[in-house]
């Protein structure tokens, strides 16, 4: 079987990815081919840096699908990018090179060249400059999609925030039965088509021990009446329950998935079990979206000290025969 390639667009050039890309083609084979978008002029200064030594290969993006890939050398399409300097501050000077960067694998994927996109970290705060809460919902925008969710993937369990990047002072005034009950079906379909099951689903309250000093309480007003409905509807869910309990060993092992109402109310557990071992995968695009579980970590540029298992899981993810199958490419195009 053929594996249609990888797209994977460097992102913020100030940041550990291009190291951890090195050292992940180092470290695993893929079958897929990966196509990276980046600069070629930042990556030789990279490798200058780190002592890395890798060949490239410079494609044209206009005969993409003539080319016969595999990943004994880097596949660049090469975006331009001035600068002398392997690692500078993190400033908006890179924020033409990101965007272009994804305008050339969303039109590969419009062609139809791949379904799978990873993308390196990304800069919000001088990228996305307040426009968008996080890549998630920038790329939501460009695909022209409203219903998606957040993903954050272990084999032994996933979180997903109702809320993403949200001051936690807007979190409740956003939170409604509608909201939830999209997150609870794309997650449910997703697990459905990749793993061929319904998934267990835990969903947290909003408030400390779902209990509010206030008269209006979300816990028992909203989210409770909301996991009554979708159970009656099928689907496999619990709770609402207290979030500093259902991470618990004996309470998280009986769940695939454990839905909070906002994004450090998960990923904190998450990432304190399972630290790189996870991988951030976008449901409902038109097409599968990960990106690594980290930001761009300024204070490890040029150390080579960073560790790779993410970006490894990412790929790893997208290199299956599932993506490959005719009937999950009629449903994605």
């Amino acid at each position: 079987m053929n594996y249609k390639p990888i797209l994977i667009v460097a992102g913020e050039p100030n940041s550990i990815f291009l190291e951890i890309f090195f050292k992940s083609l180092r470290i695993k084979k893929f079958k897929s081919p990966i196509i990276l978008i980046a600069s070629q002029n930042l990556i030789k200064l990279q490798m200058k840096k780190l002592k890395i030594n890798v060949r490239m290969k410079i494609l044209n993006f206009n005969k993409i699908d003539r080319y016969n890939l595999n990943n004994e050398v880097i596949n660049l399409i090469n975006v331009e990018y001035n600068t002398t300097k392997a690692f500078e501050k993190i400033s908006s000077k890179s924020n033409e090179y990101i965007k272009e960067s994804f305008e050339i694998a969303l039109k590969l994927i419009n062609k139809k060249i791949s379904n799978k996109l990873i993308n390196g970290p990304i800069s919000k705060k001088c990228f996305l400059n307040n426009k968008f809460l996080g890549i998630t919902e920038y790329l939501a925008k460009k695909s022209n999609i409203k219903d998606i969710a957040m993903l954050i993937y272990n084999d032994n369990l996933s979180v997903s925030p109702v809320t993403t990047h949200l001051p936690l002072k807007k979190v409740a005034t956003k939170i409604d039965k509608e909201l939830i009950k999209k997150k609870i079906i794309l997650i449910n379909n997703f697990y459905k088509d990749r793993f061929k099951k319904k998934p267990n689903i835990a969903i947290t309250g909003l408030n400390p021990h779902c209990e509010s000093v206030d008269r209006y309480n979300e816990d028992t007003k909203i989210i409770k009446p909301m996991v009554k409905y979708m159970k009656k509807s099928n689907y496999r869910i619990s709770g609402p329950f207290p979030a500093d309990t259902i991470f618990l060993k004996e309470n998280r092992k009986k769940y695939d998935v454990i839905i909070g109402m906002y994004h450090d109310q998960v990923l904190a557990p998450m990432k304190t079990l399972f630290e790189y071992d996870a991988i951030n995968i976008t449901l409902g695009l038109p097409f599968i979206r990960i990106s690594p579980d980290h930001g761009p970590n300024e204070k490890m540029l040029g150390k080579n000290l960073s560790n790779p298992l993410s970006l490894i899981k990412s790929i790893s993810f997208l290199d299956t025969k599932w993506l490959e199958q005719k009937k999950v490419w009629d449903k994605i195009f």
